[in-house]
């Protein structure tokens, strides 16, 4: 998967943005305003995603490209490495999973509006 990849299916979904809060390199997607994906622009070898915390801890025992999240709480967020043995759908799955767990903590109000977009 390159970045723009998964630039082009994370903008795909409703409610989406895209910006660059921390620094120059360090993409953000946010759904309704709340992170669901990271990634380098510049080095662009892995992506952090949100997920269970029962899930993530399964993705890492299962997948040796998928470890804690870096620079984020390790318990809700995995960074998986976009180079290696890990398919293109697998990850965009994922990014999936990340999006649709962020949308369900969403408050009424928000995903009211978002069904509305």
């Amino acid at each position: 998967m390159n970045i723009e990849d998964l630039r082009n299916h994370c903008i795909a979904k409703p409610g989406v943005t895209e910006e660059f809060p921390f620094d120059a390199d360090t993409l953000v997607f946010k759904v309704m305003g709340k992170m669901f994906a990271l990634a380098n622009v510049e080095d662009f070898v892995s992506v952090n995603l949100k997920c269970d915390p029962e899930k993530a801890i399964r993705l890492r025992e299962e997948f040796e490209d998928v470890l804690p999240g870096y620079h984020m709480n390790k318990k809700h967020w995995n960074t998986v490495m976009t180079v290696g043995i890990l398919s293109d759908q697998q990850i965009r799955e994922w990014v999936d999973d990340s999006y649709d767990l962020v949308v369900s903590g969403l408050p009424a109000k928000l995903k009211a509006e978002l069904k509305n977009l």
